[in-house]
């Protein structure tokens, strides 16, 4: 059984759910090391102290503010507690609101919240009504000395919890180069794309969807195991893709290609 992460309750207006919170998200990148390219020796994530030069144990770490340049407030986890009790225990829904309302950008991290002893009904009460008024719970948490604005949703017989950016973390559009100019679509070309969306709808199966580059990337380290290459860098170029330019390939003809290659599929 997994530890829980976080232990409080949720509350609104009146109704107090006690809950644990658990992860629900997990790494898949394969993991890889630092090396040093002259002797492939392993580099470590140092922790070192800039006074003493010295490495400093995890156990020995805490965090603190800089008020002036070199001075620092000396923060323990009861300093953080204590800054608001009520934040650091509660997750306090704000609004109910429609999850299609939220735009994708602003999602981050999933957890499992589970009733906490005492907490089973209240809890399934929030589920169900969540569940048939097709709404998520918005609220708002302190959690490893940070405060979190997330949602409370219906899955399944659980209730998630998933971790929302605050508007202040989403950088705004004027920071990326737009086009030189917003090119014309014409109709035709807009029927066909549509058609062609058309005929690659359906479901999200997130089962059906795999990590195909983690398994080249472990396939292309197995090649060099075999080969004796366990200590070379090699320099060489991939191979040219086989995916057409855009810049070269007429937009129609790519369209209508694409949508014979789904027919031909279906068939």
């Amino acid at each position: 059984m997994a530890r829980s992460i976080w232990h409080g309750a949720i509350s609104f207006g009146l109704v107090h759910v006690p809950v644990d919170l658990y992860s629900a998200s997990k790494e898949n990148s394969l993991p890889l090391h630092l090396l040093d390219s002259r002797d492939f020796a392993p580099v470590g994530n140092r922790r070192v102290n800039k006074t003493t030069g010295k490495e400093v144990a995890w156990e020995k770490i805490i965090k603190g503010y800089e008020y002036e340049k070199g001075k620092f407030v000396a923060l323990s986890d009861q300093d953080f507690k204590h800054a608001n009790v009520k934040a650091t225990e509660t997750i306090e829904i704000v609004r109910f609101t429609a999850a299609a309302g939220i735009p994708p950008m602003y999602f981050e991290t999933p957890y499992y919240l589970v009733a906490g002893k005492g907490g089973e009904k209240p809890y399934a009460l929030l589920r169900k009504v969540l569940d048939e008024s097709n709404k998520v719970a918005v609220a708002h948490f302190v959690m490893r000395g940070r405060q979190h604005l997330c949602v409370v949703a219906p899955n399944d017989q659980y209730l998630m919890l998933l971790t929302l950016r605050f508007a202040g973390e989403i950088l705004p559009p004027a920071t990326v180069k737009p086009a030189a100019k917003t090119p014309t679509v014409s109709a035709a070309e807009l029927a066909m794309a549509k058609q062609l969306v058309e005929g690659m709808s359906g479901p999200f199966a997130p089962g059906q969807f795999k990590d195909t580059y983690k398994a080249d990337l472990l396939r292309r380290i197995k090649e060099k195991i075999k080969k004796k290459q366990i200590h070379s860098v090699e320099s060489e170029e991939p191979a040219e893709s086989s995916r057409p330019k855009a810049e070269v390939i007429d937009l129609m003809t790519a369209l209508k290609s694409s949508l014979k290659m789904k027919t031909r599929k279906r068939a």
